[in-house]
Order: C-alpha cells, then structure tokens, then sequence
C-alpha cells in the first residue's frame, strides 16, 4: 500500500478555501435529494447516512439538511429526478480527464460541458476516449484522533483497503470501487469517518513540470467545475516536485 498523487493532496488541502459555498450546498442538495428518494430515513438508509457525513465534512449547515429530509418525507416525491452523467476527454497539454455531473436535464449539461472544454483549451471526447487510463476507486477519509500511522495502516488493512495515505490530521484509505461500502462499513466500528465517496484516478498520470503548463490545466478544471451541473473533475496528471 502508498500514497496517491500529489495533486489530489494539494487540491485535498484547498478544497476548503478555493471551493464556491453556493456550488458546494447544490452538490450535496441534489446528491441528498438522489440517495433520500425512496427512503428518506436515515437510519434505514445507508446511502443517505454516507451522504449526510459527506455533507457535513463540507461545512453544509444541519438545517439545510433537515431542510431537504424534510421536504423529501412530503413534497419531494415530485421533485427533480437527477441522474449521473460521465464526460471524458483532454485538458490542455493532452492529459485525460473524467467529469462527472448530476443533472436533471442532460440537454443543457452536455452542451455547457462541451463549451466548456473548447473554450479552455481542451477536447470532449466519446464514451471510453479515456477512461481505460482511468481506475475508479472507493476512497474513505477518515479522522486520525490519537491513532498512529501504523495503527491507523493496520486499520487499513483490516478493513480491506489498497492504497493508504496519512496526513496530519486525516488519512486517506483507498479501496476498489465496489467494495467502498464494505470497507466504509468496517472503519467506522473503529474510527470517525470524514466522508466516503467514489473517484476516477489515473493509473499512470503524466508528469506536469512546467508552471505554466500547470497554470493552463489548473485554469482548464476552474472552468470546468464553474458549469452549473458538475460535481467533480478527475484529471490525470501529478505535480512535479520542484512545483509543490
């Protein structure tokens, strides 16, 4: 087991201070409003639980919460259906890029997607363009507390995790796709989790040594997250270290 990509950590760390709130409290209210649909109850929904944690880690306030479990017990049976959509392509400088959405009208995402690449330098490519560059992951952040390195590595372990990296105060525990529930499940009898949640990460990302071609990538994902129905952006590429 080791650690992932630079650039997911230096993006990890300015999540907090570079995201938009307003962005942030639509994400998590549609993806809320997706998970609570046919049980709005989270103690009998495993899926809305996750959501919840995941909301909470990003500083969405409780009563906004409540707001939509609310209005999913009554009125929201007639709310917006939303579906996930996964876009791929190419970021400037040719590095592959996977982007997700949740959206209620294909119609207006697809093409504000498509504007959006070719406006900043990039190419939307077909279904499978990229992806097989691409393996799509579990990952589950959880709180350190007292736990140490090893500790929390043998808890990894444990759990079934395949990748693992510590920070200071939060770890990162990795596992494949299909098996997130499980392994999410088996952590929490032992320790706080932060979120849980799917990723698309590069199994060999390119290498950006040059500030200004990281400027350009940089700039190219901003813009692509400023779309109205995109959750997240998944490039492949790393940091060089003279960068960081």
């Amino acid at each position: 087991m080791s650690g992932h990509s630079k650039w997911n950590s230096i993006k990890h760390k300015k999540a907090a201070t570079d995201a938009k709130r307003g962005k942030i409290l639509t994400k998590h209210s549609k993806i809320l409003s997706v998970v609570g649909r046919s049980d709005p109850n989270p103690e009998t929904n495993a899926s809305l639980r996750v959501a919840i944690v995941n909301a909470k880690s990003e500083n969405v306030p409780n009563e906004n919460i409540d707001r939509i479990l609310k209005k999913l017990s009554g009125d929201g049976k007639d709310a917006a259906v939303y579906s996930e959509q996964v876009y791929e392509g190419f970021a400037p400088h040719g590095i592959p890029v996977v982007v997700t959405a949740l959206t209620e009208n294909i119609n207006r995402t697809f093409p504000a997607v498509k504007t959006a690449f070719g406006k900043n330098g990039g190419t939307l490519g077909s279904s499978g363009s990229v992806m097989f560059q691409f393996d799509h992951v579990g990952v589950v952040v959880v709180k350190n507390g007292e736990k140490s390195e090893d500790e929390l590595f043998e808890l990894a372990i444990d759990a079934g995790g395949e990748d693992f990296l510590y920070d200071e105060k939060e770890s990162e525990i990795v596992t494949k796709f299909e098996n997130l529930a499980a392994v999410r499940n088996a952590l929490e009898e032992k320790i706080e989790i932060s979120k849980s949640e799917p990723q698309y990460r590069a199994k060999d990302p390119k290498i950006i040594s040059d500030q200004t071609e990281l400027d350009k990538i940089e700039n190219f994902i901003a813009a692509i997250e400023e779309v109205e129905d995109v959750d997240e952006v998944f490039p492949g590429f790393d940091v060089a270290d003279s960068l960081v």
